[in-house]
């Protein structure tokens, strides 16, 4: 009998939009004989019922059997993950009108957000008296009582600290990652990590077997 010896990589986390999950989908898989390669990534792993976006534990060792039972001779070797999450978000349709809105939207905030830094710094970061000169700029009277401009700081500033921690957007200036990337892909480790934890104590990994 000749073997034939099959690589396989999978990351912690791979996301799929299709229901029919496939090799391919999930794991790389490397080796000599490409028919079998082509073959083995057309192959199907898990078919998902769920309507909404949910999450799957994933042994390697379901992998390995789900190869070997394609090509029972095949060595498989395993250079990635040993448990991995296949996470499943339901295709979208991309609304350009809404894409639009949004980005007019960003640039509004962007351009007056950098106003109010510039004015801010050149009043010694003095918040209140930036706001003071533009209500009796608006207004042509004293601020007496707190304005609507520090109402909506106040509502603002958490709502934009939330909005900066999460990550909307691929666009990147330089290669490097950033800070905050750096602690989402910690962050992110971590979610797989308890995921698969959880999953594999309520006896809902997907296993060989």
């Amino acid at each position: 009998m000749t073997y034939t010896t099959i690589y396989i990589k999978a990351d912690q986390n791979s996301v799929v939009s299709n229901k029919k999950v496939h090799l391919q989908d999930i794991v790389k898989i490397y080796g000599t004989d490409k028919a079998l390669v082509k073959k083995l990534d057309s192959t199907v792993v898990l078919v998902i019922e769920s309507q909404k976006k949910c999450k799957y534990a994933v042994s390697i060792l379901k992998v390995i059997e789900l190869i070997q039972k394609e090509h029972p001779s095949a060595i498989v070797i395993n250079v990635g993950e040993e448990d991995f999450v296949i996470e499943y978000i339901p295709p979208k349709k991309k609304n350009l009108v809404l894409e639009w809105i949004k980005t007019v939207f960003v640039c509004f905030v962007v351009f007056f957000g950098a106003a109010f830094t510039i004015m801010t710094f050149n009043e010694d970061v003095s918040v209140r008296d930036v706001f003071q000169l533009f209500y009796k700029l608006v207004m042509g009277e004293e601020e007496t009582a707190g304005s609507i401009m520090e109402i909506s700081y106040a509502i603002g500033l958490p709502i934009g600290v939330m909005v900066f921690f999460n990550h909307f957007t691929k666009i990147q200036i330089d290669s490097d990652p950033t800070p905050l990337q750096v602690q989402l892909r910690n962050y992110e480790k971590d979610i797989n990590t308890a995921i698969i934890e959880n999953k594999s104590r309520e006896g809902k990994t997907i296993d060989a077997g």
